[in-house]
């Protein structure tokens, strides 16, 4: 389900609006639910979250000394989690189009008494401000989905890597078990906006979020589009049955 270039409109969740206006659109989503992200994310995951995070970066390819662009990395959990694999004589990059987002993320960091090693740059995953060939690994953890392009960010993503670089997708997916799917849509439309509006006061943005997972691409078009954007032996693995996907690509 990749965008048509030839459209003049894309979804916002279920909603078809104007290209222009996704960006602004997503903008004020995360901007309203920057202060209760973790509890968002616990929400829409059951706290199994966390475990995903610890296990996309555990398994990444990287090392001591390289330099990692995380993107849509505001609020710093996957930053947080390279910092020891890349050591002192690494750097890790936060991007993020949200400046909201990006402060929480920043604070966080200074919170944890994690204050070297890091830079803060808000920046469109479409068209990213670092040179050819800046970074050892590129990841974004439940962003893409709220990518108005998709296959530009990709571009993007490839461009920056350094050749032999890994790119990772995390990203809420397919669920692949039949029994699980109803259960899984009940919670999705009809639970998560009631807590949502519960907890942070905002059932808009949860149905949003929740509308967001089933309108991105599901596993092999995922897939396709990372074959299709140049990264070289493109793959995913499944997490938790389908619910999350990891998908990785190297640059050649």
């Amino acid at each position: 389900m990749n965008e048509d270039p030839r459209s003049d409109t894309t979804h916002f969740g279920y909603r078809e609006v104007p290209v222009g206006e996704k960006q602004k659109l997503v903008g004020e989503v995360f901007s309203s639910v920057a202060g209760s992200y973790d509890l968002m994310n616990d929400l829409m995951s059951l706290g199994i979250h966390r475990v995903w995070k610890r296990y996309f970066v555990g398994t990444a390819q990287v090392k001591k000394g390289d330099r990692v662009l995380d993107l849509a990395g505001g609020t710093g959990d996957i930053a947080a989690l390279l910092k020891d694999r890349v050591g002192e004589s690494g750097g890790l990059v936060l991007g993020d189009i949200n400046g909201e987002m990006l402060r929480v993320g920043r604070d966080r960091m200074v919170d944890r008494g994690n204050v070297r090693g890091f830079e803060y740059v808000q920046c469109n995953a479409e068209k990213l401000p670092f040179p050819d060939a800046s970074f050892d690994l590129v990841t974004i953890a439940f962003g893409l989905r709220n990518v108005t392009d998709k296959d530009a960010a990709l571009r993007e993503m490839l461009r920056v890597l350094k050749v032999g670089g890994q790119a990772r997708v995390l990203e809420f997916s397919e669920v692949k078990a039949a029994w699980f799917k109803p259960i899984y849509d009940f919670h999705s439309f009809n639970v998560l906006p009631k807590l949502g509006k519960l907890f942070a006061n905002d059932a808009d943005s949860y149905q949003y979020l929740a509308e967001s997972i089933r309108k991105h691409p599901p596993q092999d078009a995922l897939k396709a589009m990372m074959d299709a954007a140049g990264f070289a032996r493109a793959r995913y693995r499944n997490l938790s049955g389908g619910i999350v996907a990891i998908h990785d690509g190297w640059k050649a």
